[in-house]
């Protein structure tokens, strides 16, 4: 590992969960039956604790609950895998390209949704094919090379080029931080990125590649077939680098550029003790490889919403978690994470405006 990673890592703390109780006693307080907004306290309850170990971690006085601004960070990368000779993807990779173009000028959904949410929304070049992009304010030309190998053949980055990745991760957490963003949200462009995401996923969590793969842009099912026997050749094929279990390098050998990338805006937002709404599929194959790296960024993350990728409730399940939202999306480019920003906010705002028994003349009851 190189400085940055390393100094990020050492520099983390987990969320003091110790804080819970001043949430909790702060929401039975408020005119409503104990309990009664159900996912939305436990959501407010989560980012008071964060937000508590940051002012600890700052020697700052405590302040109202707050979770605004936040920035959405939709990350683009292209894959070696996605090559025409091996089918794993119904478009071609040249989509990664057009949609970046896409982000920048506005068209997207991620761009309606960010604007609806009002998140400030940044598009990052992790490592699409190709040349540089026309400048442009939102978008972030960093491309750490042009594309993955075919991990078919080779690991798809070197570990030099998944470090540089991750490390470009963890400097934009830190930016956002600079510029005053107190939540920041991932999200991910990239065609055959649900190939690489699954290969993640089966490696880190020893899941079935057959039992995982799914269609992704709209594979049909001997398609989809076939894509889960391509990743289980990926596997086979790095199975010492799997058998390590050192994140890096099996992030390194069946990852994605664009995936890295999101693992290290999540390392960064932990070590700066700030929200990460986690997005879909791949944003979720992120969190698995940066959960692996280091264990302490748990807290910090929420994941926004169940995708539709059939996969994802497998990969959840094995990692223990519950997403906010079940909506049958499966777009990516964190759309799932600029809805679960709206909750965010609304639960804050619960938290911070709604009147106490005491202040309403309300009885609280016995």
């Amino acid at each position: 590992m190189t400085q940055l990673l390393d100094t990020t890592l050492a520099a983390m703390i987990p969320v003091d969960l110790r804080h819970m109780g001043e949430a909790q006693t702060h929401l039975d307080d408020l005119t409503k039956p104990q309990g009664s907004l159900g996912r939305l306290e436990e959501l407010a309850a989560r980012a008071l604790c964060v937000q508590r170990t940051r002012e600890a971690c700052l020697s700052a006085p405590s302040k109202p609950l707050s979770v605004a601004p936040a920035r959405m960070l939709t990350v683009a990368g292209d894959h070696g895998i996605a090559s025409p000779e091996t089918g794993v993807s119904l478009f071609p990779q040249e989509v990664t390209r057009q949609m970046v173009a896409n982000f920048v000028s506005g068209g997207a959904a991620i761009n309606v949704l960010t604007q609806t949410a009002d998140m400030d929304l940044h598009v990052v070049d992790a490592g699409t094919l190709g040349g540089g992009y026309p400048e442009a304010p939102n978008l972030i030309q960093a491309k750490v090379r042009p594309g993955t190998r075919n991990m078919l053949d080779e690991p798809a980055m070197t570990r030099e080029e998944c470090v540089r990745a991750l490390e470009l991760g963890i400097d934009l957490a830190g930016q956002a931080v600079e510029d005053g963003m107190l939540v920041l949200g991932i999200g991910d462009m990239g065609i055959g990125n649900t190939t690489a995401s699954t290969a993640l996923y089966c490696a880190f969590l020893g899941l079935d590649p057959h039992a995982v793969a799914g269609p992704g842009t709209g594979l049909p099912p001997e398609r989809v077939k076939r894509k889960a026997e391509v990743i289980a050749q990926v596997l086979a094929r790095h199975s010492a680098a799997i058998d390590r279990s050192d994140g890096v390098d099996i992030l390194a050998a069946v990852g994605g550029l664009e995936i890295a990338a999101m693992a290290g805006i999540l390392l960064g937002a932990a070590r700066h003790q700030h929200i990460a709404l986690v997005d879909g599929f791949i944003a979720t194959a992120a969190y698995t490889a940066a959960q692996h790296i280091t264990e302490d960024i748990k807290g910090y993350c929420i994941f926004s919403h169940g995708s539709a990728e059939p996969g994802h409730a497998t990969a959840l399940q094995a990692l223990g978690a519950a997403p906010l939202l079940d909506l049958g999306m499966r777009l990516g480019e964190g759309t799932g994470a600029a809805l679960a920003y709206m909750l965010l906010k609304a639960s804050a705002a619960v938290y911070t405006d709604m009147a106490t028994f005491s202040q309403a003349g309300v009885s609280s009851g016995s």
